[in-house]
């Protein structure tokens, strides 16, 4: 038996960090355009500790990757072009 019989099926969230909801939305839409994803991505705002203000909030676009098919380096310069990067799992 060789080893590629017995891997187990990959499974890998990316998330993608932006500067505010519109960088997400516009990321969200490129995702499904440039790499077809298939599953819409999820948009979570995620408040910087100790700030209530919206404005000081940062967007993450969560990809679900069940074949482990989305290259990260594309990813993180997607997310590059509007002022985020992809956080390291």
């Amino acid at each position: 038996m060789n080893d590629d019989t017995i891997r187990p099926h990959s499974h890998v969230r990316h998330v993608l960090v932006l500067p505010d909801r519109d960088a997400a939305e516009e990321v969200a839409e490129a995702l499904t355009d440039r790499f077809g994803v298939a599953e819409e991505p999820q948009l979570v705002r995620d408040a910087l500790a100790g700030e209530d203000d919206a404005e000081d909030a940062q967007w993450l676009v969560v990809v679900e990757d069940p074949g482990a098919t989305h290259d990260p380096a594309l990813l993180h310069e997607l997310a590059a072009e509007y002022e985020g990067w992809r956080e390291a799992e």
